[in-house]
């Protein structure tokens, strides 16, 4: 899996972007194709980023909505990269401004080369309280696991 990811390659159908453990129903992790995503329901988020020129719009599926499928139980998700970068996210963010798990951006995948597969997007237009280091660093790019604590 990681093989093509990290190669920036198109994803293959069926594979495993997205890991979920810890504090989850049936505490067994939960693995998450594209499509998976997908078929949880699309949201949009309209918003400058520190990253991009310009207005960007990303799609994907709500933080919240992801957390609820897997009967998340905690209070702190701990996101990690493919290069093992990793920052911890009040699981209150995902309700409180809508935080997106984007795949896509201007209409196109998310690959490694643009900060895919999954991306961590808050709305920081609609919340200028969000324009700082804090929430920054809680946009975590080449997203691939979720560990709820």
């Amino acid at each position: 899996m990681l093989g093509s990811v990290l190669a920036g390659s198109v994803l293959a159908d069926g594979e495993v972007v997205l890991t979920v453990d810890g504090r989850v129903a049936g505490d067994a992790p939960a693995e998450f194709t594209l499509a998976d995503l997908q078929a949880l329901g699309t949201e949009r988020i309209e918003t400058t980023t520190p990253w991009h020129d310009g207005l960007m719009v990303f799609e994907g599926v709500a933080l919240s909505r992801l957390m609820a499928h897997v009967g998340a139980r905690g209070d702190t998700l701990t996101g990690i990269a493919l290069n093992d970068f990793y920052t911890e996210i009040p699981l209150s963010d995902a309700a409180e401004f809508d935080v997106l798990v984007a795949y896509r951006a201007n209409g196109a995948d998310l690959t490694v080369r643009d900060k895919g597969p999954l991306f961590i997007i808050y709305p920081f237009d609609r919340f200028p309280e969000l324009r700082n280091e804090l929430y920054y660093s809680r946009s975590i790019w080449q997203l691939r696991r979720l560990t709820v604590k």
